[in-house]
């Protein structure tokens, strides 16, 4: 019994162990897990700080997205624009994004916490950093606090000031977007240690310094995105070293240099590549022809060079290839502040390569976009299309292609843009071409011929996209740029917010026959079209009295420019009672005869309209007071008589008044000077007679008031702007007329009164004395040897030089550093001071860039400054030609010539020393003329069109030259000078033109 009861008590006391010890195990867990409960609740609290610390230093917040981050408020998970995780209750995600109603989600990328969007702006307006609507202040350093955070999205507000330090902190991030905001300073180095992002948008704000190698070390990243800031220095090699995620790389709009690094071709998964805005040099890499996936490739407004590569063609997934942009970028903003411009001023765009278009990219099967004009390509135009099924738009304008345009063009069945205007194409339009089914189709500027039948267009309806709306991803967003963009010459007349706008040009070719129906297929069309329907400048013949409008029903506006052609008879009369929608009418230039009809009196929303040079005759109907619209009237050099008829008064948006050369009489109204808009306005050569009225002396609007060749009488107004001497002579009965001392120097020095009895014949200026010349001839004859004198000299260098572009000098080995100089500077030139003075031929030195290659500012020594034009050398080494033929131009001198200095061969390095011109250049010449009191272009360009050449000439130069040969430069001198920066030529087109009409040896 006792040793039974020992046993129960060991037992018992046995539990009793076990219990106490299972008592102090379970306090010790609860210990654990207040100390754990009070270390999360502590950790928590400090992710609200963090955010209420974030909170404070937001200055504005108009819509109040942050109004319930309250305090007060435990349940911070549940403010506006934060994400936890549903156990541990900590930050993953914060999107304070703004505009997200004016941008796009361009891609969608998952991260722990949710599925995530990146906006870009995907409208043609500028992105505004000011809006009101937008979030502003500084990014607080607290932002580092939030250590659980995976996506931080802040884009398109206005955060301000240098990125916290403290954002390095976020190791476990895997989404930045800070993009369209307005940081600055250099990207901070305390990123690095971010090892877990994938997504880095730093676009659209005001960040300096260096694109950091580290970025390189992230081997998961597949987004990189910092266009439209200030970013130098050269891409970075590591970028493309650990690259196998990466599918996206963003850097346009910058200001990087230097080479684009070929190992970028590793990066097997990238999908876009857009490096344009930037000052990237040398060639395309090669190795982008491993990019298989790659389906956007924009390179434009660098400085490359070399040829286009044809491995470009093994991307057989490239939707989108942009090879130069004369428009503005891509995106941009509205930000007055700052301090620099990421884009090079001027031209935009210094990418010229070498050669052919390769007949690989031409067969890429999904290339929507190709977009490649004035690039300098040369050689015959690419035959094979075979493969361009989804082909939309194609831009390879203002080459030096040649050949015929391919039928194989009809088999892109989705083609609706297509500009290959201003090359050298020849032979007729293939009919297989969808031309009806077209919003852009310009063909202008080329030698093609034949009659225009009718082109074939099957189903259209598929073809049409509405290309005003916002697009979804990068493909849609290119498309709708390039085309709203290309409808900036018709701005004024066509808003595209009311519709699609189409545009078929065929003019300033050779074509022939009568002139075609309208192209247009607008059945097809899901609204009333704005159509613009150019054929000017061609042989077109034939009478259209009886010409179809019908389609102009159809219509929400039309431009219809058939100006300088051969057409006869009268004018149609369907053509007022049909298109009542018409914006532009040109017929100029033709062998048009009878009156005006009165169906012209439905033409109310006429803007222009010109009936100049043609056989017209009858009175100024007086219906023409009813076209409010109209900004340009011109009726010159036709048989009109008549007064004019006092209801042009009631056109007060008229603009541009010509009625020169044609047998109008009577006093000239003095209500005229009610017109506030007007600026320009020729009476001259006509029969009027009585006074020049008063009023327009002091009418500000006019620039250039023409009543010469005329019978007016009484005295000159004085004190006026607008009333020159050269303007009001051919007036016997006129008294004497003297220019307002207040003209400018150059007119005190090269003119003087004009008498108008030495001046009351169109050739009397050319039977004075020819030792005293108005302004007009003195201008004339100087600009155009000056004109003439550098392009002959341009000619004789076309053998021997070649395009290139602003590269840094790169170690070419062993180099014969001689430099062979004609004329003496006053300062020592050799090879080492010209590559100093140019920084390496540096591209911040660079000052110009063209078909023939880049010119670079040098000072060689204090005050002793020279242009260097760098030449490449592959085409001409071993040439022997060379060297006779610039030292040849070593000799030549003239006032008006550019002096060569000196020249530089060597088997990796040609250049040429010029003496600088610190004046500026033609572009500079161009844009200051507004300024200049000097009309001698528009003279110039009127007395062509009238037909009256000879009369720009001085009888000697006119009697000795060759006609054809004359004129030919005086159109060359006229384009060359042109306003239009898209419609001049380049120097190349300029030198073979020059080479067509020079003398035989």
């Amino acid at each position: 019994m006792t040793k039974k009861l020992q046993e129960y008590n060991h037992h018992k006391q046995g539990h009793l162990l076990l219990l106490h010890k299972s008592w102090y195990f379970l306090l010790f867990i609860q210990v654990i897990c207040s100390l754990v409960a009070l270390a999360l609740a502590d950790v928590v609290d400090k992710d609200k700080n963090a955010l209420l610390q974030l909170k404070s230093a937001i200055i504005e917040d108009p819509l109040g997205l942050t109004s319930n981050w309250n305090p007060k408020d435990t349940d911070f998970c549940s403010w506006y624009g934060v994400t936890c995780d549903p156990v541990s209750r900590r930050v993953t995600a914060l999107n304070l994004s703004s505009d997200l109603n004016h941008t796009c989600s361009l891609l969608s990328l998952s991260a722990t916490g949710g599925n995530f969007s990146l906006p870009f702006s995907c409208r043609r307006e500028r992105v505004d950093n000011n809006s009101s609507s937008k979030l502003k202040g500084q990014l607080s350093p607290a932002i580092g606090g939030l250590t659980q955070l995976r996506v931080l999205l802040l884009g398109f507000n206005g955060f301000f000031g240098e990125l916290p330090l403290e954002i390095g902190r976020l190791s476990l991030l895997e989404i930045l977007d800070l993009g369209f905001n307005a940081f600055y300073g250099p990207i901070p180095l305390t990123l690095q240690n971010c090892t877990s992002l994938r997504v880095i948008n730093l676009s659209g704000n005001q960040l300096n310094g260096t694109i950091p190698e580290f970025f390189g070390h992230f081997t998961g990243l597949q987004v990189v995105s910092l266009w439209f800031n200030f970013l130098s220095g050269s891409i970075p090699q590591e970028l493309g070293e650990n690259c196998g995620s990466l599918e996206h790389i963003h850097l346009a709009g910058n200001l990087l240099s230097g080479s684009i690094p070929s190992n970028l071709g590793n990066c097997i998964e990238l999908r876009s590549l857009i490096l344009s805005s930037n000052r990237l040099q040398d060639d395309i890499p090669a190795s982008f022809g491993q990019l298989l996936n790659l389906e956007v490739l924009d390179l434009s407004q660098n400085f490359l060079s070399g040829v286009v590569p044809p491995e470009l063609g093994n991307c057989k997934q490239l939707k989108v290839l942009v090879l130069k942009n004369s428009y503005d970028p891509l995106f941009s903003r509205d930000n007055d502040s700052l301090p620099i411009q990421p884009v090079v001023e001027g031209e935009k765009d210094f990418n010229f390569f070498d050669g052919l278009l390769p007949d690989s990219i031409t067969r890429l099967p999904n290339l929507s976009v190709l977009w490649a004009p004035s690039i300098n390509l040369e050689g015959t135009f690419p035959q094979n299309w075979e493969s361009c099924s989804k082909l939309e738009m194609l831009n390879l304008a203002q080459n030096f292609l040649t050949g015929q345009i391919p039928a194989s063009f009809g088999k892109c069945k989705n083609l609706y843009f297509l500009d290959l205007s201003s090359n050298n194409l020849t032979g007729l339009v293939p009919e297989e071409i969808s031309v009806p089914c077209m919003v852009f189709f310009n063909v202008s500027q080329n030698f093609l011929s034949g009659d225009i039948h009718k082109f074939s267009h099957g189903e259209c309806s598929k073809m049409y996209v509405n290309l005003s709306m916002s697009h979804v991803d990068f493909l849609g967003l290119y498309k709708s740029f390039f085309y709203s963009n290309a409808l900036t010459t018709i701005a004024p007349l066509a808003s595209p917010s009311n519709g699609l706008v189409v545009l078929h040009d065929f003019s300033s070719n050779l074509f022939t026959g009568p002139l075609p129906p309208l192209l247009i297929h607008s059945a097809d069309f899901p609204s009333k079209p704005f159509y613009g329907f150019w054929f000017g400048g061609n042989n077109l013949k034939g009478n259209i009295s009886t010409y179809s409008f019908d389609l102009c029903r159809s219509l929400h506006g039309l431009i219809f420019d058939i100006g300088k052609n051969k057409i006869i008879g009268e004018l149609p009369l369907d053509m007022g009672s049909h298109c009542r929608c018409m914006k532009f009418l040109s017929l100029a230039g033709n062998e048009f005869v009878g009156q005006v009809p009165k169906t012209f009196a439905n033409l109310d929303s006429l803007v222009n309209l010109n009936l100049s040079r043609n056989q017209l005759q009858g009175v100024i109907p007086s219906y023409i007071g009813k076209l409010k619209n109209l900004k340009y009237f011109s009726l010159s050099s036709n048989n009109f008589t008549g007064a004019i008829p006092r209801e042009l008064v009631q056109l007060t948006s008229l603009e541009v008044l010509e009625l020169s050369w044609n047998s109008f009489s009577g006093e000239i109204p003095p209500d005229l000077i009610k017109l506030e808009n007007l600026n320009i306005l020729r009476l001259d050569h006509n029969n009027f007679t009585g006074k020049i009225p008063t009023g327009f002396s002091t009418t500000a609007s006019l620039s250039l008031f023409d009543v010469s060749f005329n019978n007016l009488s009484g005295p000159v107004p004085q004190n006026s702007n607008s009333i020159k001497c050269e303007n009001v002579q051919g007036n016997p009965n006129l008294q004497p007329c003297h220019d307002d001392p207040s003209s400018s120097e150059w007119e005190q020095q090269h003119s003087g009164g004009i008498s108008q009895q030495d001046a009351n014949s169109p050739t009397g200026s050319m039977q004075r004395n020819s030792s005293v010349l108005n302004p007009i001839e003195i201008a004339s004859i100087t600009s155009a040897t000056i004109i003439f004198s550098v392009l002959v000299a341009l000619v004789l260098l076309l053998v021997c030089m070649k395009k290139f572009s602003c590269n840094s000098v790169a170690d070419r080995g062993s180099v014969r550093k001689e430099v062979v100089i004609f004329h003496n500077i006053g300062a020592q030139l050799t090879y080492e001071n010209v590559v100093r003075a140019t920084a390496g031929f540096n591209v911040q030195n660079c000052i110009g860039s063209g078909g023939f290659g880049a010119t670079y500012k040098a000072e060689i020594s204090p005050g002793v400054v020279v242009a260097v034009k760098r030449l490449s050398v592959g085409r001409f080494q071993g040439d022997q030609q060379f060297d006779a033929e610039i030292k040849t131009l070593g000799r030549v001198q003239h006032p008006n010539l550019v002096t060569l200095i000196g020249y530089h061969v060597s088997e990796g390095e040609m250049f040429l020393i010029y003496n600088y011109l610190p004046g500026g250049n033609l572009e500079k010449f161009i844009q200051e003329r507004p300024r200049r009191n000097v009309e001698w272009m528009a003279w110039a360009s009127m007395l062509l069109l009238q037909g009256r050449p000879s009369e720009f000439f001085t009888a000697g130069l006119w009697d000795s030259g060759p006609h054809d040969d004359l004129i030919e430069m005086l159109h060359l001198a006229i384009t060359c000078t042109a306003e239009s920066r898209s419609t001049r030529p380049f120097m190349r087109q300029v030198a073979q033109r020059l080479k067509q009409i020079q003398p035989p040896s």
